[in-house]
């Protein structure tokens, strides 16, 4: 089967398409014949080598999140499972390849309607934005603050807080063109990348979910109100200072508060059923996923380049063959 492997780490010229033997699945696993890998920023920290120091090493298959058809199954694992169309999970890695093994407890089957694609673009973002803003006790009537909103994550938490009720739902980005699309999605204000605006914008905001982190991260601090609680559930600007804290402790009589966030402090039932309930939401149309575009598998390269040069708005899918659908999901809101 083709594959795509990280020969070397650094920048996306280091991943390179391979041929391996098909995966067995192991007892409780199931094998899917891939239709979709959804690109994750997480994907271009481990190619990157950043993550190296959690055990990552070159010869690592990447992707986490993919979608196919179930071919066949490990022991103890119901047959009934092959022949059907899933979104699975498949950890940190081995998502990149024709054919994938997953653990049976991380595989859900597919609405008939949704593809794919769609799939692969909502079911890890969707689980992350909507328990970031759970863990950041988000309320109805609260101003959010979405820092990084042009990803498929920060996307998520856009529609997710409007739809909880949101006082107001400001976002980050890099563009007027961007912060226009992003208005479509429901937010109501669009700050640049600093944090600045305009005149009506909140002064204040009571909760922020941040997919950046990075250098800049301490700044925004001053942006949150008294008792406001600031969630970063992602790092794809790199880590921030690490003095960060001073920030909050220099403004202790606000009551802030700074947490992190990862969606693997969640139990599997709490993911799967929230899961379910956006892939319906999604397949009924009352959820939007946002498709930058569609490559093949061995465009990868080409992906991990568009990730590194920050012009993605929404996600990257890898296909198995080359299609006509690359050039019909451009930027495409589903």
């Amino acid at each position: 089967m083709k594959a795509v492997m990280i020969r070397e780490f650094g920048d996306p010229r280091g991943l390179a398409v391979v041929d391996l033997p098909v995966p067995v699945p192991a007892p409780g696993e199931a094998l899917i014949t891939t239709e979709a890998v959804g690109v994750a920023g997480a994907d271009v920290l481990i190619r990157s080598g950043a993550l190296a120091a959690y055990g990552f090493r070159e010869g690592h298959i990447p992707g986490g999140e993919v979608a196919g058809t179930v071919t066949a199954v490990g022991d103890s694992v119901d047959p009934a499972w092959v022949g059907q169309r899933v979104w699975a999970f498949t950890g940190t890695g081995g998502g990149y390849a024709e054919q994938a093994v997953a653990p049976i407890g991380e595989v859900l089957a597919l609405p008939a309607g949704l593809s794919a694609v769609d799939a692969v673009t909502l079911g890890s973002s969707g689980v992350v934005a909507h328990f970031g803003l759970a863990h950041a006790h988000f309320a109805p009537g609260e101003r959010v603050l979405v820092r990084g909103a042009a990803g498929s994550i920060g996307i998520m938490v856009v529609q997710l807080a409007v739809s909880g009720g949101a006082g107001a739902v400001a976002v980050t980005t890099s563009s007027p063109e961007r912060g226009r699309r992003l208005r479509g999605l429901g937010a109501t204000h669009v700050l640049d990348r600093s944090g600045a605006g305009g005149s009506d914008d909140p002064t204040g905001y009571d909760v922020i979910i941040d997919v950046v982190a990075g250098p800049d991260m301490p700044t925004f601090f001053d942006r949150l109100s008294p008792n406001g609680r600031f969630v970063a559930v992602g790092a794809v600007g790199g880590q921030p200072p690490a003095d960060f804290g001073t920030r909050l402790m220099a403004a202790f009589q606000k009551s802030m508060s700074f947490a992190t966030f990862s969606a693997a402090t969640v139990p599997a039932a709490a993911q799967r059923a929230v899961r379910m309930e956006q892939f319906a939401a999604a397949d009924r149309g009352e959820l939007h996923t946002v498709v930058h575009e569609v490559l093949p598998l061995e465009h990868a390269v080409v992906a991990h380049q568009k990730m590194d040069d920050g012009e993605v708005f929404g996600r990257i899918v890898l296909t198995m063959s080359p299609s006509t659908e690359s050039a019909t999901r451009i930027g495409v809101v589903s």
